[in-house]
């Protein structure tokens, strides 16, 4: 097939989000699917990286350090350009582009602030729209809306419009917590992802300095009760229908799921689950219906806790732009389920097309 016959599709990675490095490792897992022997005839490859200041770097520099085996003192000389201009877009050649694939973890990615921009192109793109890549993001307003629905969660309390600067108001939230949830608690920013910014607490000091760590993050601030758990992930892609991978376990060596366990090689993946099959209908059922609730369509990965003491199931979170680094669980599900990484990759840009 003639280069200009194939599909262009537009990687957009990095971004000024704390999940920085982790989007420039999915980008690269799945440009290389792109490129790959079963797709090479398919699909061709624009980059657009974004650096920590939010500067668009054109497709030359980009495909480099995609292509680079970089380290971090590698990505950091990408900072410093350009060094004069603030204009994001400038010189920034967006034509020739069939469809988009974003791959912005966290902040003006996942939330659906690149969707946004994207629309202005009038090309389709993988992955959902603005509405469910926001309300997924956002785990207060998700957890509401799937309140309302009366889809399982654990208990949990909502801050928001609150001065945590303030030191009498940290002791009263402290007190609060302790009376309305059962102890230990996890303390998480409303908008992040990668567990960042997250704390597990047992005590009010503790709870204290855990909500100062999140306020870091967001002024917008969700506490959970902490269960003895299970960790369980689904995947889901597709559009007017959904469909679901088979059911992972995580079995990690820490004391919980966070940053440094997502990424670790210690950690056991366990796929298909060693569940009871009603436990895996629940969890794909109550996966569709929590994605068709947000209007989250395309890839997204949903999480579930599964209570050792009850076996009940509860919703934890949905990612809409999950993980595709070579440790993640995304494309590992699809893997077990009959679809490797390069069938993977080309499904989904198949799956935008239709949109």
């Amino acid at each position: 097939m003639l280069e200009k016959d194939k599909k262009c599709i537009g990687i957009i990675f990095g971004g000024d989000s704390n999940e920085h490095y982790v989007s420039i490792a999915s980008a690269k897992t799945v440009y290389e699917a792109l490129i790959s022997k079963t797709n090479i005839d398919r699909f061709r490859v624009k980059a657009f990286y974004i650096n920590k200041r939010g500067v668009w770097l054109d497709n030359d520099h980009s495909l480099t350090l995609l292509k680079e085996n970089n380290r971090k003192e590698t990505v950091e000389n990408y900072q410093v350009l350009p060094k004069s201009e603030i204009n994001f877009l400038n010189k920034i050649k967006f034509e020739g582009i069939d469809i988009w694939f974003p791959l912005l973890h966290g902040l003006n990615g996942e939330d659906g602030a690149i969707h946004g921009l994207l629309k202005f192109t009038q090309k389709p793109l993988v992955g959902g729209g603005i509405l469910g890549s926001a309300l997924g993001m956002d785990k207060i307003l998700m957890k509401k809306i799937f309140s309302h629905l009366a889809i399982p969660q654990v208990n949990y309390l909502a801050i928001q419009n609150r001065d945590l600067s303030d030191v009498n108001v940290k002791n009263n939230l402290s007190v609060e917590i302790i009376e309305k949830l059962k102890l230990p608690v996890f303390i998480k920013p409303a908008n992040s992802g990668s567990s960042l910014g997250i704390s597990k607490a047992k005590t009010k000091s503790e709870i204290i300095r855990a909500l100062e760590k999140a306020w870091e993050i967001d002024s917008r601030i969700i506490i959970e009760e902490g269960l003895d758990i299970r960790e369980l992930e689904c995947g889901i892609i597709g559009n007017l229908k959904l469909f679901t991978s088979e059911i992972g376990e995580v079995s990690y060596s820490t004391d919980w799921y966070d940053y440094d366990s997502k990424y670790s090689m210690d950690n056991q993946i366990i796929i298909p689950a060693d569940i009871d099959s009603q436990i895996s209908k629940q969890i794909k059922d109550i996966a569709i219906r929590s994605c068709r609730a947000l209007n989250i369509y395309g890839f997204a990965r949903v999480d579930f806790f599964l209570e050792k003491i009850s076996n009940k199931i509860f919703l934890n979170e949905i990612n809409t732009i999950p993980g595709f680094t070579s440790n993640s669980m995304f494309p590992m599900l699809w893997n077990a389920s009959g679809l490797n990484i390069d069938q993977l990759v080309a499904k989904l840009v198949d799956i935008s097309s239709d949109l």
